[in-house]
């Protein structure tokens, strides 16, 4: 009897001692599987960032390949430049002619009266007006190299796609807001984006700044200029 009692006490004991054992795998080969699943995860995440930068620097030897083709056209813009500036000193050739040959008539218009010299009076204002006429492509060239904008302000330009814009000549926010559906397609074949553009609302973002609707723009874009904007 006694020994029956000894056998089903070892054999209960061994069935709890299994059970903590058994109980004590399950647990770490649970902790094993989430591990392995969050290494999948980041493995997943790594190559979506990897397919990311990729597409970016595809997109970054297009613009070079397009920098460096206009670099070696600039040369044969600038020797055009010139001969169009070279026939400028013959123009003024007339004028200094025509001013030497109206020199001497000054005296014969001497011996004339006072009436004659009364109306050639208005000449100085004709020769003020001279330098109106030469402030106007001044102005015209003060409008024309305006100021760069910060285009990372606007959700969905970062770095990569800041310099990349700059590349194909797109420097303010009124630039952007003024984009037709070309100028969208040809941006995003330059990027290498699809439909973005459209989705992350630059226009609308460029006209809100362009405008100077700092109020609006926090209202609609609250993430704008944040570490998410990339």
């Amino acid at each position: 009897m006694s020994t029956f009692f000894y056998m089903l006490l070892a054999f209960v004991v061994g069935i709890l001692v299994g059970w903590f054992i058994w109980g004590r795998l399950r647990g770490e080969l649970d902790s094993v599987r989430g591990d392995l699943d969050r290494t999948r995860s980041e493995r997943d995440r790594l190559r979506a960032d990897s397919d990311r930068l990729k597409g970016e620097l595809d997109a970054s030897g297009r613009a070079r390949a397009d920098l460096e083709s206009r670099l070696r056209d600039t040369p044969s813009a600038k020797a055009g430049a010139d001969k169009a500036a070279t026939p400028a000193p013959s123009a003024l050739m007339p004028t200094t002619s025509a001013a030497a040959k109206a020199g001497p008539a000054k005296p014969a218009a001497a011996k004339k009266p006072a009436a004659t010299k009364t109306a050639a009076a208005p000449k100085p204002a004709a020769k003020a007006a001279a330098p109106k006429k030469a402030a106007a492509p001044a102005a015209k060239k003060a409008a024309a190299t305006g100021k760069a904008d910060n285009l990372r302000r606007l959700i969905g330009i970062g770095p990569v796609n800041e310099r990349l814009l700059k590349g194909q000549g797109v420097t303010t926010y009124a630039q952007i807001a003024a984009w037709t559906a070309a100028d969208v397609k040809r941006i995003e074949e330059v990027l290498n984006f699809d439909g973005r553009i459209a989705r992350e609302k630059w226009i609308e973002q460029a006209k809100l700044l362009a405008a100077g609707d700092e109020a609006e723009f926090a209202r609609q874009f609250p993430t704008a200029g944040t570490a998410s904007n990339s």
